[in-house]
């Protein structure tokens, strides 16, 4: 891309940029007032007839079918259907460990999302202790009631453990949306990213700030994407094999990674990189961003303040994304996770596979189409058209 179309279409973000919408805290309290969700009937009980069979005595001849045949669960119940959305309340949003309680109206947005963007049911369950043993067991114990199991907000590295546990012991699709619904939107943004810059994914240097949940998954995503040269940095610098103090997970990940065998900080990982990809809290400094290679990529999402603010990131990145919505190229885990658990809902998949989620990314960037820009990478959260075409493309996946 030359200079001027790259100055040309900064110069069009600038001018299509949506305004923050400022909203009152009495009106955000008040649309909070009893909770967001209510349980709506298929068809109303406005007669005698109606309730006979909605409830006793016609309720117990599908009870006895299910009884002699429990897959008839599946057609006479909605738990075939139904998502659970599970929280320990120990990594909600920025806010951190908050607990159970207050994690409720965040697992109660979740659903209201899954209904809006999927058209799938969900409960939102938070339970009140963070012991791996204790929410895989609480979840098997509540299998009947539902098809699918979104993890949400729970921290890392208990994630990682409590995620593969829960996909062991149950027989249905299971996902860590912090995670995966993070990563699989990643992926579908770099792919916009590289084919508005004509660029090779698969040449790129990446560097992803920050080892927990996100940007775990997120470099897992990169590399079954056929992407080899990715660093990631944590607090203490970058996970590199030999380096004092990392955990299992992270000494694992340093053995997959960082094939150029980096050691120190942020300035050495980002010196002639292609990409930046922030998924923690840690602030960038510009002069940094500066070393990075021409025609770079910044994705800077952490919320609400990014790691480096997008003006600052568009003087040097041909490319700007972050997580807010009042900046271009919002990566948003909504474009993902409804269409996600729907396509695997719909193929009556017993997993939720890599191939799935890279599925779903290329669906999210085909549908952005002709309109492809430099600040328009990824459709809108609320483009309607996302949410099917995710589900059908990790159907197929599924299936094939």
């Amino acid at each position: 891309m030359s200079e001027s179309t790259v100055a040309s279409s900064r110069e069009r973000e600038s001018e299509v940029r949506t305004p923050q919408v400022v909203v009152e805290d009495a009106e955000i309290f008040a649309a909070h007032e009893g909770g967001k969700l209510s349980v709506e009937l298929k068809s109303p009980l406005d007669t005698q007839r109606a309730l006979s069979i909605a409830y006793t005595p016609g309720v117990a001849q599908v009870s006895r079918a299910i009884a002699t045949d429990h897959t008839l669960a599946a057609k006479y119940t909605w738990a075939n259907r139904l998502v659970a959305v599970v929280s320990d309340g120990s990594a909600v949003l920025g806010l951190g460990d908050i607990g159970a309680a207050a994690s409720l109206p965040v697992m109660e947005g979740k659903s209201a999302l899954f209904k809006t963007f999927g058209g799938l049911d969900s409960i939102p369950i938070v339970l009140d202790t963070k012991d791996p043993d204790e929410i895989v067991e609480t979840l098997v114990r509540l299998r009947p009631t539902f098809g699918a199991v979104n993890l949400e907000d729970i921290s890392a590295p208990r994630c990682f453990e409590i995620e593969r546990r829960v996909i062991e012991a149950l027989d249905c699709p299971v996902m860590h949306d912090d995670q995966h619904g993070t990563a699989i939107v990643v992926l579908a943004a770099l792919l916009g990213a590289t084919k508005v810059l004509k660029r090779d994914m698969h040449e790129l240097r990446v560097v992803v700030s920050g080892a927990g949940a996100a940007g775990v998954a997120c470099t897992n995503i990169l590399l079954a994407k056929g992407i080899t040269d990715i660093t990631v940095l944590d607090s203490q610098g970058i996970v590199s094999t030999g380096r004092d103090g990392l955990n299992p997970f992270k000494a694992e990940l340093a053995g997959r990674t960082n094939p150029r065998g980096l050691t120190g900080g942020m300035a050495e990982a980002l010196k002639d990189a292609d990409v930046f990809l922030g998924v923690s809290a840690g602030l960038v400094p510009e002069e940094l961003i500066a070393t990075m290679a021409p025609n770079c990529i910044v994705f800077a999402l952490s919320n609400p303040d990014p790691e480096i603010h997008p003006d600052a990131a568009r003087k040097y990145a041909s490319v700007v994304a972050t997580g807010r919505s009042d900046f271009p190229n919002q990566i948003n885990n909504v474009l993902a996770f409804p269409g996600v658990f729907r396509g695997a809902l719909d193929a009556g998949a017993r997993r939720i596979t890599e191939k799935m989620k890279v599925a779903a990314a290329e669906a999210i960037f085909s549908v952005v189409g002709d309109d492809l820009a430099v600040d328009h990478i990824v459709p809108s959260a609320l483009d309607p058209r996302v949410g099917p075409a995710v589900a059908a493309a990790v159907a197929a996946a599924s299936e094939s």
